[in-house]
């Protein structure tokens, strides 16, 4: 039983992708207003996606912002990369918990108020040339 264990593992970790990534979860924003601003910074240089961000006046461009350097700095440290060879090869925002909240409305009912949540992901590769 270990011994199959060991070996799933040794299989996952081949498969594993390398590419220098960085999660952020249970960000307060709605990932539809995420996603807005993902596909204006997908496929585009490092560099020049810091640029946008800190040019597009959004609210997802802050949390987004911070995913980026984090992925950046992920790939600087740990897979020794240089800054102005990245790219942004994926970066994507999937749906986290709601918060339900209720508000009072008239004769005594009461409406649903969702708050949204969201996971974002932005996945850095090196060019190839």
């Amino acid at each position: 039983m270990a011994k199959r264990i060991r070996e799933k593992a040794a299989i996952r970790q081949e498969n594993a992708d390398k590419r220098p990534r960085a999660v952020a979860k249970y960000v307060r924003i709605s990932p539809d207003k995420v996603r807005i601003v993902l596909d204006i910074i997908r496929g585009v240089k490092y560099t020049d996606a810091v640029a946008i961000l800190k040019n597009t006046q959004k609210a997802a461009c802050e949390p987004l912002l911070k995913v980026l350097n984090s992925a950046a700095a992920n790939a600087e440290n740990n897979l020794s990369l240089s800054k102005s060879d990245l790219y942004v090869a994926e970066c994507y925002a999937n749906a986290g918990p709601i918060l339900k909240r209720i508000r009072p409305r008239a004769k005594g009912s009461a409406a649903r108020i969702n708050k949204r949540t969201s996971h974002i992901t932005v996945v850095l590769d090196v060019k190839a040339e």
